[in-house]
């Protein structure tokens, strides 16, 4: 069994925003696996064990992944990862794990699909990468960075909405990457 998780604060307050690039990407995966017709998604439901958002992708009765949106805030999502990797039995993380979020280090418009990324600044990967001990699965890293003024620090850039035009590049990386990382759910 697989486990994609997608990164992102939860509320309407952030679902805008760049951080939120993994939240918005693992909604348009779930949208894209829904439509397989040999697969069926169950409906995103709260599990309070883990405190988040999860879909079952299912083939007949056998679970073949797990999507999953911790609703911890993004600095603390290792905790939710960590508790749905263990109440599951996800093994073999390198080939069974994969998170999908937001990078400031590549340009809005790319995506990157790598092993064994370290967490580049970003919190919530790096509260991941403590929690579980490894950095060895699947990162999808959504690039974000468009900033024209060098002034806005990160941390604020991250927080703020995407343009209109800002997301329909986003839309477009994603659904692209997408067509990327469904063999690799699927295999």
């Amino acid at each position: 069994m697989k486990l994609i998780t997608g990164l992102g604060n939860p509320g309407e307050k952030y679902k805008n925003t760049r951080h939120n690039a993994g939240f918005i990407c693992i909604d348009s995966l779930y949208e894209r696996l829904n439509s397989l017709n040999e697969f069926y998604m169950t409906e995103w439901k709260q599990d309070k064990f883990s405190n988040s958002e999860t879909s079952f992708l299912k083939l007949g009765s056998e679970v073949k992944a797990i999507l999953q949106k911790p609703q911890t805030y993004m600095n603390n999502s290792g905790s939710a990862v960590l508790k749905l990797i263990k109440i599951h039995k996800v093994l073999d993380l390198k080939n069974n794990f994969m998170l999908i979020h937001d990078d400031l280090d590549i340009e809005l418009g790319k995506s990157k699909i790598q092993v064994g990324k370290g967490p580049h600044g970003h919190n919530g990967v790096n509260d991941i990468i403590n929690r579980l001990k490894t950095d060895e699965f699947t990162s999808i890293r959504i690039g974000i960075e468009s900033r024209i003024d060098d002034e806005i620090n990160g941390e604020d850039f991250v927080l703020m909405n995407f343009t209109e035009e800002e997301r329909k590049i986003l839309d477009n990386v994603i659904e692209k990457t997408i067509e990327s990382i469904i063999p690799l759910i699927l295999s």
